[in-house]
């Protein structure tokens, strides 16, 4: 028994502690894909260039992970068609041009 908390006990110090949802996403080409995709329907709902959606008072994401579960779940309501790898490139973005959360 003990070789095996040995074990797990060693891989456990070799996992990143505070590494990002979004593993180590380019948020450039997030920026690229938010533009394509979000910025319209932003724009319908908040008027102006639609950064609204994510300034305003009331917003409802307050972790990196809420950021990309709303990125997947807007992926899927606009059907852009992203997969995964894209995902977390917005994500990137997101968070680092409004949000600034780190976990």
């Amino acid at each position: 028994m003990k070789p095996i908390i040995a074990l797990l006990a060693s891989s456990l110090i070799t996992l990143p502690a505070f590494a990002e949802p979004w593993g180590n996403a380019d948020p450039k080409p997030g920026k690229e894909h938010h533009d394509k995709a979000c910025v319209a329907c932003h724009v319908r709902l908040y008027g102006g260039d639609g950064s609204k959606m994510y300034t305003r008072e009331a917003r409802l994401l307050s972790t990196q992970l809420d950021v990309l579960q709303r990125v997947a779940t807007c992926n899927s309501q606009v059907r852009a068609g992203w997969f995964p790898e894209e995902e977390a490139e917005v994500a990137a973005y997101l968070n680092q041009q409004y949000y600034h959360f780190k976990e």
